[in-house]
């Protein structure tokens, strides 16, 4: 049995922004078909995801589901009390460890992962572990739903997960904030506003294509514009001899 053949997958929280992007990723990359759904949300979802089941009653969800997907805030996981009778459990909540879910949703097959919000565009990064109890199918389950989202990598360290969501866990938000910035800077030096905001997302966008379609380090981008003695050269520099 490969990939997610023939498997029933549940999304506690399939009505929220992260539990959406992942079963829109499923669905638009043909990794499961709409029948084999089962989803959660606290409020109505008429007319998303057709012919897939809605439900507002987890355990029901769980009976109805070989793979248990939580994709809730942590903060309200406390509420999410099923019984998943040992079946393989998914979580991309942050920071809720193994102990806590294995406590809570009594499965010992569990796997902690976190996609981020460019899961909506098919682009995240998901680094996620698995406990000792889960099987190569489990593993093969887990790791054809992250690749539908995007690139995925398979650690060995709960705490590797915990770190990265402070990098990869951010998805746009550091990058974006960075380009926010440039753009408010460029309005401050009288450049037209969407001149601006037209000028960092193509520089965005750009370098994320670039830099993915050569599958480079960014390093050896910032030591080819600095071999390059151009402009930039003093900029980079000086950023990184202040420890950027």
């Amino acid at each position: 049995m490969t990939g997610l053949a023939n498997l029933r997958l549940g999304v506690v929280g399939g009505g929220g922004w992260l539990g959406k992007a992942i079963v829109q990723c499923l669905l638009d990359s043909g990794t499961i078909t709409p029948d084999r759904l089962y989803l959660s949300s606290r409020r109505p979802r008429a007319g998303l995801f057709p012919g897939a089941t809605w439900t507002h009653d987890n355990q029901l969800l769980v009976d109805n589901s070989d793979i248990v997907l939580v994709s809730v805030r942590p903060g309200d996981f406390a509420a999410v009390e099923v019984d998943t009778q040992g079946k393989l459990v998914i979580s991309v909540m942050a920071g809720v460890s193994f102990a806590r879910i294995q406590a809570q949703l009594h499965s010992d097959r569990i796997i902690r992962a976190l996609p981020n919000a460019a899961a909506e565009v098919a682009r995240s990064h998901t680094p996620w572990v698995a406990t000792p109890a889960c099987t190569d199918n489990d593993r093969i389950a887990a790791r054809t739903i992250f690749e539908a989202c995007g690139k995925a990598d398979e650690l060995t360290q709960e705490r590797q997960v915990d770190y990265l969501a402070a990098i990869s866990g951010t998805g746009p938000a550091f990058p974006a904030l960075l380009a926010d910035a440039l753009r408010r800077h460029a309005i401050a030096h009288d450049i037209p506003a969407e001149v601006a905001r037209r000028a960092v997302n193509t520089l965005l966008v750009g370098t994320g294509r670039l830099v993915e379609a050569q599958d480079r380090c960014p390093a050896d981008v910032v030591d080819e514009f600095i071999a390059y003695q151009g402009m930039l050269t003093a900029a980079l520099e000086t950023m990184k001899a202040d420890g950027l």
